[in-house]
């Protein structure tokens, strides 16, 4: 009888206290918010997945959270079916930064995560809700009036995330900030210009309207998926620009840290689109464009090992 007693009193080292039990919960919970910001990072902005893991460890889950909060900016637009209620899940987002810099994040993933990246990082409060501000501004659902408008946004939404990611890698430094400007530009003009067939196959033409008309090219033409040579001279246009940031942005380097490269490889997927747009003459409306270049995870690493951008 003693032995039946025995085997069912608990061994005392199982049993875990109240405090134990709470810190498993938040190990689990953390575990899951970072899960979360990999994931949709690595399903929506895959080549950003990619840059983020070239970053120093000690900085990847941070960089992640950071990029995860730029995805779930950016899907807003495309996800909605009134601009009122993209504008109110954006007042969401606003109001989530306030409360995470008074540390009372929201219960959601990248919200936690990205407290947590403020805990260890010193990251402007200003870029995070000017990236907001834009996408608000660009809830209007129009094209851009001119090339400059489509500079703004780039500068206003791409810049500023480098310059976050700048500041966990413990960036200061003016040249970088000057790169980081042309980069964020090149990456909002490129990105414009990728999005042009999707964007066409739902009757929506972004591209700016000062450079469609100088060609004589039509909302309309974008929108049947034209291949002539007018609409080929608009996207050369747009990308001569992307291109000629690129070079500004590199002109910075001999003065730019090594700490700061990490940030600027999306520089190597821009120039691997230019590459390839170049390829078929600038129809960016051409198959082999919309498919994923098997070859830029080496491409990243080399230009990371290289320490170059």
């Amino acid at each position: 009888m003693g032995r039946g007693i025995w085997c069912k009193i608990p061994y005392p080292t199982f049993i875990q206290r109240p405090t134990e039990i709470k810190c498993s919960r938040t190990l689990t919970t953390g575990q899951h918010n970072e899960q979360y910001c990999i994931d949709i990072v690595r399903k929506r902005d895959y080549e950003g997945f990619l840059c983020s893991l070239l970053f120093p460890e000690a900085v990847r889950r941070s960089a992640l959270a950071l990029r995860a909060f730029n995805v779930e900016l950016a899907q807003i637009k495309d996800t909605v079916s009134q601009k009122t209620i993209g504008l109110m899940r954006l007042q969401f987002w606003k109001s989530a930064v306030e409360d995470i810099y008074r540390d009372d994040p929201p219960a959601q993933p990248v919200s936690a995560e990205l407290w947590r990246a403020l805990r260890k990082h010193t990251l402007t409060r200003r870029w995070m809700l000017r990236i907001i501000s834009e996408r608000e501004k660009d809830m209007e659902d129009k094209a851009y009036r001119n090339l400059q408008e489509l500079e703004a946004y780039g500068e206003n939404t791409q810049s500023s995330l480098l310059f976050l990611l700048l500041e966990t890698l413990g960036v200061k430094n003016v040249h970088s900030d000057h790169a980081a400007s042309h980069i964020g530009k090149a990456q909002g003009i490129l990105t414009c210009l990728r999005a042009t067939p999707y964007n066409s196959s739902r009757r929506k033409v972004y591209l700016p309207m000062d450079i469609c008309m100088l060609h004589g090219a039509s909302q309309e033409d974008f929108i049947r998926g034209s291949r002539d040579q007018n609409i080929r001279d608009v996207v050369y246009d747009i990308a001569s620009q992307a291109h000629v940031h690129l070079q500004h942005a590199r002109s910075f380097s001999e003065n730019v840290p090594h700490a700061a490269l990490p940030a600027f490889l999306q520089t190597v997927v821009l120039e691997d689109y230019l590459q390839r747009v170049r390829k078929v003459d600038f129809d960016v409306f051409h198959p082999s464009l919309q498919k994923r270049n098997p070859m830029l995870p080496l491409q990243l690493y080399l230009r990371s090992w290289k320490k170059i951008y």
